[in-house]
């Protein structure tokens, strides 16, 4: 099985990698949702900016129902100087 073209059965998945061929990150593009009943296209969201990396929502694309987050922790760590 080729991990970029990874489909399971409840999502797909696009992502990034290194050289070295080791992923960094997953983005998901299909998932189930419970309201759909279906894996379903989704749209992802900002909800808050953290400490430790963006937390994102994904939403279903036909009825909007949440159907998972992820936390992006590949942003550049924020500096305050009070």
């Amino acid at each position: 099985m080729n991990p970029k073209n990874f489909t399971g059965p409840l999502s797909t998945y696009t992502s990034q990698t290194k050289g070295n061929g080791m992923f960094k990150e997953f983005d998901a593009t299909e998932l189930y949702c419970p309201k759909c009943k279906r894996p379903v296209p989704v749209r992802k969201r900002l909800l808050i900016v953290l400490p430790e990396g963006d937390k994102y929502e994904y939403l279903c694309a036909i009825c909007s129902e949440s159907v998972g987050t992820k936390i992006d922790r590949q942003t550049k760590p924020l500096t305050v100087i009070v």
